[in-house]
């Protein structure tokens, strides 16, 4: 057994509370934080499981272990045990709840016509939250761990997530016919309590921290205060801040590290008022990677960080690489179409997709830039206008409500009682997926006449966004009959590689690329290809002689290579810039420097 908690745990007292729920922006290290918490309180002799309800979790890589739906102990932290919650076979377990006792009993049509309605992205969602909340609420699942962890996925969609029950509960409450998109309510009636409770837990100190994870970046912190006033709006107020990846420079002289240690202190200084009143702490900016057990632990213990080695790798970046600008060209060949820049939250897809946006624009074509991420940052990132490009996003609130009038206005002729039922139908918290899948239909339309460049939610989100054509031809044959043109198009659309073009974007780190090839065949088998990849904010194509960025630098060369030898089209290797891609200026200045980046420059190494 190790010596006790890790310092910096021992100074957060995560041990007093029974859950630990990580919650925060893409990319900000939530799992890694999550795993090293859980290592360090089963090296102080607690038992741990430590739970993933991330569609696109990284638990499995993070602890170099393959993880199920069932408690695996994790080797080299002795009463750890992690599982990852899996929304298909959560969503298999739900349909066979709901559908089992009829079988055999209704007719084999009716049954199949059951299996069709629960086969869509919300009953997905719906059964990977009832896994969730039975875990959290229930301490009877459970029984056998001191302390349970739940790493969560980026904060727009967990946000949705907790938001569930009270959408529910709404619904459940004024609903009179006994169905949904989800069928009998039965089931969902009787998860009341359960939804409940989970909300009563999460809210209560003594039994539950929520740990806000950010880095010291501006717009990190700016999610991590809007995710702070969001779960006080649902009665959740026992939280603490760990500001991840702290930098100080090593020494003077090394413009990259002075402008990287500058730009968190900025951050700091502007955080936002409702963050700074929370307890907090920081964790320094690691020069390896926290995987593996023995990584994760000295995560949080600067001993045992500083005793730390790795191999790192010199030579070249990649010799196979292309330059922004070649992407840039490829993009623009056609003069219209749609692009999706996609990948795992916090790797700059928005910063990719807004310099995208500003390039085409600047070439002289019309561009539309929009988002479906809930957290929906393109605004920020553009900054001032920039010539030539709209901007918006797909607020859902918004589209739920024009979806609701629209179905209502096209049903003028019902007669009180069935408009009721649809009125009843529309409260559903299904109504939501419906309504942003058509919104984004829609953007993808616009690419006939021009560009659109659609910066998506992360991974796991954007999947059950796309999944959700199905849910939606059924909602409209039960409401409407016909389906609108940009829907019945959108499929072929985003299949068409003349039209629709994936743009993956990536760090050069384990996870990110591994994510990134893992949606890469996920859209393979939808049928749609990556036009390329873009690995951003790269510390191997810059000139640095701080040691710790060197090191993050030469780690970089194994996943520069192996996304080229997974991919045949363009790879675009972007740096990290001292001024923040934001606004016209600073896009450019980010442009510049992506142009300059030249293929094959020479990974940094010590």
């Amino acid at each position: 057994m190790h010596a006790g908690f890790g310092v910096l745990l021992m100074r957060l007292n995560f041990d007093r509370t029974r859950v630990l729920f990580f919650t925060g922006k893409g990319g900000v290290g939530k799992t890694s934080l999550a795993c090293a918490t859980g290592v360090n309180l089963a090296d102080a002799g607690r038992r741990v499981l430590l739970v993933s309800t991330d569609p696109a979790s990284n638990l499995d890589e993070v602890l170099n272990i393959p993880l199920s739906s069932n408690p695996t102990a994790v080797p080299g932290a002795n009463g750890l045990f992690a599982l990852n919650i899996d929304p298909e076979a959560a969503a298999r377990a739900y349909r066979d709840r709901v559908v089992g006792p009829v079988r055999g009993v209704l007719p084999a049509a009716v049954v199949a016509r059951m299996e069709e309605e629960l086969s869509g992205a919300c009953t997905t969602e719906i059964a990977a939250f009832d896994e969730f909340t039975r875990l959290l609420a229930d301490p009877s699942t459970t029984p056998d761990f001191d302390h349970v962890i739940f790493d969560t996925a980026p904060t727009g969609h967990t946000l949705r997530l907790l938001s569930l029950p009270s959408a529910w509960e709404g619904f459940l409450a004024t609903n009179t016919s006994g169905t949904s998109c989800l069928g009998p309510l039965t089931g969902l009636q009787e998860q009341r309590v359960v939804y409940q409770a989970s909300l009563a837990t999460l809210a209560d100190a003594a039994l539950t921290t929520v740990v806000l994870v950010a880095r010291p970046d501006t717009a990190a912190l700016t999610e991590a205060e809007r995710t702070r006033g969001e779960l006080a709006d649902l009665g959740i107020t026992n939280l603490h801040l760990v500001v991840n990846g702290t930098f100080v420079a090593h020494g003077p002289g090394d413009p990259i590290a002075a402008a990287l240690e500058q730009r968190g202190v900025e951050a700091m200084a502007s955080m936002p008022a409702g963050l700074r009143a929370i307890s907090q702490s920081e964790v320094p900016l690691r020069p390896w990677a926290p995987l593996g057990v023995a990584y994760v632990r000295a995560l949080l213990d600067g001993d045992q960080a500083m005793a730390l080695t790795e191999p790192l790798s010199g030579g070249r970046a990649s010799n196979g690489a292309s330059s922004f600008t070649t992407l840039v060209n490829g993009l623009a060949r056609t003069g219209r179409g749609v692009i999706l820049t996609m990948g795992k939250g916090g790797v700059g897809k928005t910063t990719i997709a807004a310099a995208l946006a500003a390039e085409l624009a600047r070439r002289g074509f019309p561009v539309h830039l929009t988002t479906t991420d809930p957290a929906a940052h393109v605004a920020a990132a553009m900054g001032d206008a920039v010539p030539g490009v709209r901007v918006s996003r797909i607020d859902a609130v918004y589209e739920t409500a024009a979806y609701a009038d629209e179905v209502l206005s096209a049903a003028a002729g019902l007669d009180d009682r069935a408009r009721a039922l649809l009125e009843e139908d529309l409260r559903s918290p299904c109504t939501e997926e419906v309504a942003v899948f058509r919104a984004f239909a829609r953007a993808v339309g616009e690419g006939e006449h021009g560009f659109v460049v659609v910066d998506t939610a992360p991974t796991g989100h954007t999947l059950l966004l796309l999944d959700a054509a199905q849910a939606y031809h059924r909602q409209v044959e039960r409401t409407q009959g016909t389906l609108p043109e940009h829907v019945r198009l959108l499929l072929p659309r985003l299949r068409d590689p003349e039209f629709a073009r994936v743009v993956l974007v990536t760090l050069a780190e384990a996870t990110p690329v591994h994510e990134a090839m893992a949606l890469q065949d996920d859209l393979r088998r939808a049928g749609i290809t990556p036009f390329a990849w873009v690995v951003n904010q790269s510390f191997a194509v810059v000139d640095t002689s701080d040691p710790v960025l060197r090191a993050r630098g030469g780690r970089e060369a194994r996943f520069l290579e192996e996304v080229s030898q997974r991919f045949a089209g363009p790879v675009a290797v972007t740096p990290w810039v001292p001024i923040r891609p934001v606004g016209q200026s600073g896009l450019r200045a980010f442009i510049d420097a992506s142009v300059s980046a030249a293929p094959g420059a020479r990974v940094s190494s010590n």
